[in-house]
């Protein structure tokens, strides 16, 4: 560092850097208070997003719930004004599930497929293929419903899916089969009570 034989030489340095560095400076401290305050705006802006879309989802599920798939229309035009957020895909699951208890099942499976389509939250893709599964098993279309519940390796599901694919297999004559897939189910942290009826129920 260069040392200065006065103060009258270290304020003239001062002065000539200023004049050589000054603007730079300047426009630097512009530049970051404008980042600053338009990072801050952005997170503003996205939180007031994130605030009505959850009032309008909302709105839209009392809807649902009160009128069941009479709003269909309406629940659709919110999922697809609000696609890039997780509320689409849970508005499209309650859509699919008020669409199933109406029989439309060929819909429900299209807002089902969606909904996996379009989520990224790894803790939802277990419980979309599941449901997707029970339909098409409702569609009878048990291969397709076995390939769906094949794919979900989830530990937290493992008892559900056996039991379901138990159920499947029952359905296509596989005893034995059946009878492995609820023992394995059995076992899982997440089993039902009912898995016990159905084996004494395969044992007689």
């Amino acid at each position: 560092m260069e040392l200065y034989d006065s103060e009258e030489q270290q304020v003239e340095a001062i002065k000539d850097w200023w004049k050589e560095n000054g603007k730079a400076v300047i426009l630097g401290g512009v530049i970051g208070l404008g980042g600053l305050f338009g990072w801050q705006y952005y997170q503003d802006s996205v939180t007031a997003a994130k605030e009505e879309a959850s009032r309008n989802y909302s709105q839209a599920i009392e809807r649902l719930t009160a009128n069941g798939t009479e709003e269909a229309s309406y629940v659709q035009s919110f999922i697809s004004e609000h696609k890039d957020s997780g509320y689409a895909v849970l508005a499209a699951l309650q859509l699919a599930k008020a669409q199933v208890e109406a029989g439309q099942l060929d819909t429900a499976l299209e807002q089902l497929n969606w909904a996996q389509t379009n989520s990224s939250d790894e803790t939802l893709a277990p419980l979309i293929i599941f449901r997707k599964a029970r339909l098409l098993a409702q569609q009878g279309e048990l291969d397709s419903a076995l390939a769906e519940i094949a794919s979900v390796k989830a530990e937290n599901w493992t008892g559900r899916v056996a039991e379901l694919k138990g159920d499947l297999l029952l359905r296509q004559g596989d005893k034995d089969g059946a009878y492995s897939a609820y023992t394995e189910a059995q076992q899982a942290k997440d089993a039902s009570q009912a898995l016990q009826m159905k084996l004494d129920d395969l044992a007689r």
